[in-house]
């Protein structure tokens, strides 16, 4: 992995809302596995981004 694939996930982390948070700690795993699908499409986005830009 490179610098700048690395540098956008630790982005998406430090941007994620309150919410997605508080779900990824939730007891409740319907409320959990909603998070981590957010979080894994927002670095899927993040690194899919990362790839197209630096070719």
């Amino acid at each position: 992995m490179g610098d700048k694939t690395k540098t956008r996930i630790l982005g998406v982390i430090e941007r994620a809302p309150q919410w997605l948070r508080h779900d990824l700690a939730a007891k409740d795993a319907s409320a959990r596995a909603r998070a981590e699908e957010a979080l894994a499409a927002m670095l899927v986005d993040a690194i899919g981004g990362s790839q197209t830009a630096d070719g």
